[in-house]
């Protein structure tokens, strides 16, 4: 029995200093051509905001901690920053649609208001990132602010995300 722990807790160190090489790529390109900010007004007090609680996992550029370079913990990083990436990324923020930016806005009023967004798991270890009243009050004023210049600037109809039909058969 002592040599199958044994046995066991040394193929489990060879497996942890082996996956030590297998890293997903950073996100780091820092590409703000298409940023939320070089089209609508993003004030320094909501920047600052964003910068805590949002940009890490929702814009090109995320500032690793130090265990980002430890194996788990990179994968598990890389996929929370990915996902967030693939819901809304404000550093290609303007080249979608008006339509679903428009959407987007209106998620981050009800992530924000509903406490969803920033994550637990984020704000666990990133106490910076919890949010207070007022600076979720900041956030949905500032996107209700750019969804009402929107609804100014464009028809009603350029506003609203097509409706999605039926999945074919077989695409579920």
């Amino acid at each position: 029995m002592k040599k199958i722990l044994r046995y066991t807790l040394i193929a489990l160190a060879v497996l942890l200093v082996v996956i030590q090489f297998i890293r997903p790529e950073k996100n780091l390109s820092g590409d703000e051509t298409n940023g939320i900010a070089t089209k609508y007004p993003v004030p320094a007090d909501v920047q600052a905001v964003l910068k805590v609680a949002c940009n890490d996992c929702h814009t090109n550029k995320t500032e690793y901690p130090w265990y980002a370079n430890v194996q788990p913990f990179a994968w598990w990083i890389g996929n929370h920053i990915e996902d967030g990436k693939r819901h809304l990324n404000f550093s290609d923020f303007t080249s979608r649609r008006i339509a679903i930016q428009n959407h987007k806005l209106e998620e981050v009023i009800d992530e924000v208001k509903e406490h969803e967004m920033p994550l637990a798991s984020y704000t666990w270890i990133h106490r910076d990132a919890v949010l207070t009243d007022a600076q979720r009050e900041l956030l949905i004023s500032w996107a209700e602010g750019i969804m009402d210049n929107l609804k100014a600037t464009y028809p009603p109809d350029s506003l609203v995300m097509p409706k999605r039909g039926p999945r074919p058969p077989g695409r579920d």
